[in-house]
């Protein structure tokens, strides 16, 4: 029976016409239904279309369909700040964190500012720009988990979001270290806060664990226990900065001084 209502709706659309008469048929209760079904996949259709034309601003397109606000959108916002709090240290910048080739994108039109990226995860359906850039090797796929494949000191700042919150003290212990290892000037967190985000199942497929969203408390004695101390005057410049705005952020931002 369904195999024959699907060949019936090809014919449908292949032909261009609709069987008005067919209506009239004695089956014709079935047609209200018919008509919504169609109607229904017509609406699903143009909305996914709309969302995914063009590719872009795609990834901020279905953040907002879900309800969910990521924090590498929030590095991105948040870039005209971190200039004024970190001035010349902007000019070699590590973005680690999925999402990274936007961010990378955003940051390499910065006047006199070089850009690299670490995407943590898998990058799957990813769009033509993102695949040039991991091409030239400015953005690479590894697990942070493991030591990163950079030199000490290689980045004047490194910048990390959406990653960290998926990773549990174990291993957050050394990614945090191995990130302040490789920034000469600076280390800067975005966090997902308590409450504003929710796991997901397409999430929990990709990243094998949910968020785990820290209070800032939480992560400030974290900090403590493996000696990462506050950048203080980088905070300083940045409140400074967005208290002249309208800018509240989204995530809890942290920033820390790397080792000497």
């Amino acid at each position: 029976m369904s195999r024959r209502q699907v060949s019936s709706t090809r014919r449908f659309v292949d032909s261009g016409n609709f069987p008005f008469s067919g209506a009239l048929h004695s089956k014709a209760r079935s047609s209200p239904i018919l008509s919504i079904a169609l109607v229904v996949v017509g609406a699903i259709l143009l909305i996914s279309y709309a969302y995914s034309g063009s590719g872009k601003f795609r990834g901020e397109a279905v953040s907002r369909i879900e309800g969910d606000y990521t924090c590498s959108l929030e590095v991105q916002r948040a870039i005209p700040f971190l200039k004024k709090a970190y001035g010349d240290s902007m000019h070699k910048v590590l973005h680690v964190g999925p999402d990274t080739c936007s961010v990378v994108s955003k940051l390499l039109k910065e006047e006199d500012t070089e850009a690299w990226g670490v995407e943590p995860y898998d990058i799957e359906d990813v769009e033509e720009s993102c695949k040039s850039l991991v091409g030239k090797g400015i953005v690479r796929v590894a697990d942070i988990k493991y030591p990163l494949p950079y030199k000490p000191k290689s980045f004047s700042l490194v910048i990390v979001s959406d990653a960290l919150d998926y990773l549990s003290p174990k291993y957050l212990n050394k990614t945090l270290l191995e990130l302040a290892r490789v920034a000469s000037d600076g280390l800067i967190i975005f966090a997902g806060t308590p409450g504003h985000q929710k796991a997901k199942v397409a999430e929990l497929s990709k990243f094998g664990r949910p968020a785990k969203m820290r209070s800032s408390s939480w992560w400030i004695r974290f900090f403590d226990q493996i000696s990462l101390k506050e950048n203080v005057t980088a905070v300083k410049k940045f409140e400074q900065a967005t208290s002249k705005s309208s800018y509240l952020p989204a995530c809890q931002v942290f920033h820390l001084n790397p080792f000497h």
